[in-house]
């Protein structure tokens, strides 16, 4: 079972959920998405064991063979690639420029290449840790500063999950391409929200996602004080309501020095096991 945490935006609370619910279960995998920010380790302070490099695919130019036809910058739907080119057909002369952070990795300009001036080149774009917590093995992806291709990062991180684990996903908050890529082959998502009318309205969006994607899915209030605004919604739209977690100073101080929930209060271990029980309901 693979069970995704998602947000229509940040600081909702998706990693506390996501880390109290792991740390609740008896033998699970955690991997934060959230591959700009991760930050389930500063909770979950695990010993890492493995990393590996993250690399996208790029494009390496053979000056001796270009003819600087533009074919490449032509089919390159992300303007990575401009050509500028002197002389004539008979003798042609040039520059090719790449823009190695537009690329996408497609590889269409290799394919595509008339002269097969273009080879298949590799740039490290981020990394993946692996190590473990007691009974959580602990999967992250993390993208380098500056890049753009965070999809790239969470697929790679995905590949290691074993499937024979329950698993826990870390989305990154908001609906762009990371989120569905995180989302992607999950049996459930759990969205988290606030209730307030940017929660709502972010709630609203989130939970669209799922739909599209045909991922069924149940909400979790943090911050839990007046929730007619978030009861309303999934009442109306048959969404159900998987948990309450109060507004409460102390567990505001509590994540504010890196503690996580069931450790400060151990009470709440047997919430997040209801949780995951309801979960399995809603799968059945």
């Amino acid at each position: 079972m693979i069970i995704a945490v998602a947000s229509g935006k940040g600081g909702t609370g998706k990693t506390t959920v996501s880390v109290n619910l792991a740390l609740s279960l008896e033998k699970v995998q955690l991997v934060d998405c959230d591959v700009e920010e991760p930050n389930v380790h500063i909770f979950l302070k695990p010993k890492i064991s493995e990393t590996y490099p993250v690399k996208t695919v790029v494009p390496e130019i053979d000056k001796n063979k270009c003819t600087y036809c533009r074919k490449c910058s032509e089919i390159c739907a992300y303007n990575a690639l401009s050509v500028i080119k002197f002389g004539d057909d008979e003798k042609p002369s040039g520059e090719v420029i790449f823009f190695s952070h537009l690329c996408h990795g497609c590889e269409g300009c290799i394919l595509l290449c008339p002269e097969e001036a273009i080879k298949r080149g590799e740039r490290e774009i981020g990394l993946v840790r692996i190590g473990e917590k007691e009974n959580i093995r602990f999967i992250e992806g993390k993208l380098n500063v500056s890049e753009v291709l965070a999809p790239k990062v969470i697929e790679t991180a995905k590949s290691f999950i074993k499937k024979n684990i329950p698993t826990i996903i870390d989305a990154p908050p908001g609906t762009s391409c990371p989120v569905v890529a995180s989302l992607d082959g999950a049996d459930f998502c759990i969205l988290v929200t606030e209730p307030t009318p940017f929660g709502l309205h972010d709630l609203e969006i989130a939970y669209e996602v799922t739909k599209v994607l045909k991922i069924p899915s149940g909400v979790v209030i943090n911050k839990s004080e007046d929730d007619s605004l978030i009861e309303k919604f999934c009442q109306k739209n048959k969404i159900p309501i998987l948990m309450k977690i109060p507004f409460d100073k102390k567990i505001a101080e509590t994540y504010s020095k890196g503690i996580s929930l069931v450790e400060a209060f151990p009470e709440y271990k047997e919430k997040f096991l209801n949780l995951f029980e309801k979960i399995k309901e809603q799968l059945k």
